[in-house]
């Protein structure tokens, strides 16, 4: 099983709007950076799980778990095709596992930066990116933070 970090701006998606979507579940889509395509397409697998981190709002930090449920399919709501006529974009099911007790906000992830957190890809200056991969040893340690 693979980890993941799933960015999204509550004022767009949130963690509670998720747990309101019939089974808790949904397509999880927008993504138009092809560096996170490419993991949406080739590398997220049924079963894997990711952290629900809300991200540009007030307290941005990991506010729950979900599963995915569908591996990377084409994104059903882009029509546009690369040259050889495939899809560009791609999307994957979510389910929400639950919500966390509490926010582990980014700031509270900082603190461990330069310790046990220093592979998380979400503390790096300049990361950017809606998904990112996270270490077994990283997840492990972010649920013990809860």
């Amino acid at each position: 099983m693979n980890h993941w970090l799933m960015k999204s701006e509550p004022s767009t998606f949130s963690v509670d709007a998720l747990a309101g979507r019939p089974n808790k579940t949904t397509v999880w889509d927008g993504v138009r950076n092809f560096q996170v395509r490419n993991m949406l397409r080739d590398q997220f697998k049924k079963g894997d799980e990711a952290f629900f981190y809300h991200s540009s709002c007030e307290v941005p930090g990991i506010v729950g778990i979900v599963r995915v449920v569908k591996a990377g399919y084409p994104d059903p709501t882009d029509h546009s095709k690369d040259s050889a006529g495939n899809p560009t974009w791609y999307v994957v099911d979510v389910k929400l596992v639950r919500k966390l007790r509490r926010v582990i906000t980014l700031d509270e992830l900082r603190v461990h930066q330069s310790g046990r957190l220093s592979e998380l890809l979400i503390l790096r200056r300049g990361n950017r990116l809606s998904v990112t991969p996270v270490a077994q040893s990283d997840w492990d340690f972010i649920l013990s933070l809860e």
